[in-house]
C-alpha cells in the first residue's frame, strides 16, 4: 500500500523532498554569505539563488519529472523556462527580502524562510504545468 501511495504520487513527494533540499542549501547559502562572509543582503541573496537554481534544474529534470529527453529543442525548453520562472520567483524573493531586511528592518532568517516557501509553491506549479510536461518530451 504504502508502494502505491508513492508511486501515485512520486512527483510532489521528490518535489517536497529536492524541494527541501534545495531551500536547505539556498539558506545555507544566504547564511554563509551573510552572516559569516558579510556580504550584503542582496549579494547574499543573488549568489544563493543562482546556487539554489542551478540545483533545482537538475533534481527537477532527472528525478521529479523525470524528463529523459536529449532533444535539443527540448532542453532548450526547458532551460529557458525553468530559469524563466525562476528568474520571476527568483525577483519575488529578491522583493520580498529587500523590503522585508532592507526596509523594514524585519529578521532576515525567518523572512527567508517564509519566502522559500512561498517560492517553491510557485515553480511547483509552474514545472508541473508550463516546464517539464509530459507531452514535450
Amino acid at each position: 500500500m504504502i508502494i502505491e501511495l508513492f508511486k501515485k504520487y512520486k512527483a510532489p513527494i521528490l518535489y517536497i523532498f529536492f524541494g527541501g533540499v534545495t531551500t536547505v542549501i539556498n539558506i545555507a547559502a544566504y547564511y554563509i554569505l551573510y552572516y559569516i562572509l558579510g556580504c550584503g543582503n542582496d549579494i547574499s541573496n543573488i549568489v544563493s539563488w543562482f546556487i539554489t537554481v542551478t540545483a533545482a534544474y537538475v533534481t527537477n529534470k532527472i528525478w521529479v519529472f523525470e524528463s529523459r529527453s536529449t532533444a535539443i529543442k527540448t532542453l532548450i525548453h526547458e532551460i529557458i523556462t525553468f530559469f524563466g520562472c525562476r528568474i520571476a520567483t527568483g525577483v519575488m524573493d529578491f522583493a520580498i527580502m529587500h523590503v522585508g531586511v532592507d526596509m523594514l528592518a524585519y529578521p532576515a532568517l525567518p523572512l527567508k524562510i517564509i519566502s522559500n516557501v512561498l517560492v517553491i509553491v510557485l515553480n511547483y506549479v509552474a514545472s508541473k504545468l508550463v516546464i517539464f510536461k509530459k507531452g514535450e518530451q
